[in-house]
């Protein structure tokens, strides 16, 4: 009996022995990897020339500068009355109609008017709205690399540092 208990502490011992080393090589690889991290992410952060030039945009500003985008939001108004209009005319001559067949064979033609004038002015809207962002996007761009930018940045995703060239740009958004 003595012998068994004996036997049976060694097993218990070298199972604590066994994963105390596993816990040690694990320790000693998660530290191997942590620190090749940090020496990896040091070379390549020295490798940024000091003469690399940062700059940031405030792009709200320039969004509400822009006369493009001016004239997008009047004639999107614009195509909201005329949905707004198309609708309140249906209405009126669904309520005059009394019989039941016509008035649903009426709400089906102005249903499906109305579904296909909001598809092609939301299309049209999406790509004037599209069209808009590649001409500030190109303007950026062009101004930057005349200034010798080599990353322009959105102002709001900038803590600290950077220079602003919203002004610039503002200036050449039409």
């Amino acid at each position: 009996l003595i012998i068994v208990c004996a036997g049976r502490n060694a097993i218990i011992n070298r199972t604590k022995e066994s994963d105390m080393n596993n816990n040690a090589k694990l320790l000693i690889a998660v530290l191997f990897a942590f620190g090749t991290g940090l020496t990896a992410g040091n070379y390549a952060l020295s490798d940024v020339n000091s003469n690399y030039k940062i700059a940031v945009v405030n792009v709200p500003v320039l969004v509400e500068s822009s006369s493009q985008v001016k004239a997008l939001k009047d004639k999107n108004t614009k195509n909201i009355q005329e949905l707004a209009k198309l609708s309140e005319t249906a209405k009126a001559e669904i309520n005059k109609e009394s019989d039941s067949t016509k008035q649903k064979a009426l709400k089906e033609k102005y249903q499906k008017e109305f579904k296909t004038k909001k598809t092609a002015m939301t299309k049209d809207y999406e790509a004037k709205l599209l069209e808009i962002d590649k001409n500030i996007s190109n303007i950026i761009e062009t101004q930057a690399k005349a200034e010798g930018y080599n990353l322009v940045l959105a102002k709001g995703a900038v803590l600290a540092g950077g220079t602003d060239i919203t002004n610039e740009i503002a200036k050449k958004v039409k």
